[in-house]
């Protein structure tokens, strides 16, 4: 599920209420926050609603949750909900400014058979996400680029982090995971979403997270590849379709690099 996911769509743990509307928007996995959405005196609230909802859910369903930080004091009341709900089991749980493997595998120890998020907020993070996506348990990195920004000291634009971008991108590529790019914060830009969208797109990432229901539509356009492309895409996968050794195609050789680019083409697209 979270590999073939375009877009994650964030709902503060504290607003109940909120949790089918989110599931209903579209979204490809929907993420409750038991983080920075909630304030701390609501967090023990925000457990017992996220859990509840999360042990109705049927088989299969969408629905994960983000927890705080190891370093943070909710991180163990966090697990120990976890671990009390006898028979819930959330479709994935994201670690918020995960920083190591070894807390990767801590959290794999406890939560036996949960896909895992590693949410990369730090430079520390960022310097270590390689080693974090071989945690067998990771499905996915995410790059938290606000707080990165406050820790570098840089604007949260475009420029200042695409270094930490590529890092992240070559980190789940050389381990076979998903990779999900911070949200577009502006809800009323949805040209502004779309476009940033499609940037990161071209960068390797695979699924961008979002802050509202109206993002969806919008995600899911950017991530989409043009008709041209996928028009391409379509005619090199099938001029390979007879064999493995390299074909022509108007005159051009097409090699195993190019047939898996245009493999990639079509995941994208979701054929």
């Amino acid at each position: 599920m979270i590999a073939s996911a375009r877009s994650l769509l964030f709902v503060p743990g504290d607003r109940p209420e909120r949790y089918a509307k989110a599931g209903a928007a579209g979204a490809d996995l929907v993420c409750i926050d038991l983080e920075d959405a909630v304030a701390p005196p609501a967090r023990a609230q925000a457990r017992v609603d996220a859990l509840a909802f999360i042990a109705a859910q049927p088989v299969g369903h969408r629905y994960g949750l983000r927890i705080n930080r190891f370093a943070s004091s909710d991180s163990p009341r966090d697990l120990v909900a976890l671990l009390d709900a006898a028979g819930t089991r959330p479709a994935f749980v994201m670690l918020a400014k995960a920083e190591c493997a070894h807390e990767l595998r801590l959290l794999a120890g406890l939560l036996p058979a949960v896909p895992l998020i590693a949410l990369v907020e730090s430079p520390h993070g960022v310097a270590h996400a390689a080693e974090m996506a071989t945690v067998p348990q990771v499905a996915a990195l995410m790059l938290g680029g606000a707080d990165l920004a406050a820790e570098l000291g840089c604007d949260f634009a475009w420029e200042p982090l695409l270094g930490a971008r590529h890092a992240l991108v070559a980190a789940a590529a050389q381990a076979g995971v998903a990779v999900i790019d911070v949200p577009w914060l502006d809800v009323a830009d949805a040209i502004g979403a779309q476009a940033e969208t499609a940037r990161v797109a071209a960068l390797g990432f695979t699924a961008k997270a979002l802050i509202h229901p109206n993002q969806v539509a919008p995600i899911h356009t950017g991530l989409r590849p043009a008709q041209e492309v996928l028009t391409r895409a379509r005619r090199v996968v099938g001029a390979c379709a007879a064999g493995p050794a390299a074909a022509l195609l108007d005159g051009r050789l097409i090699d195993r690099p190019v047939l898996l680019a245009a493999q990639r083409v079509l995941r994208r697209a979701g054929e």
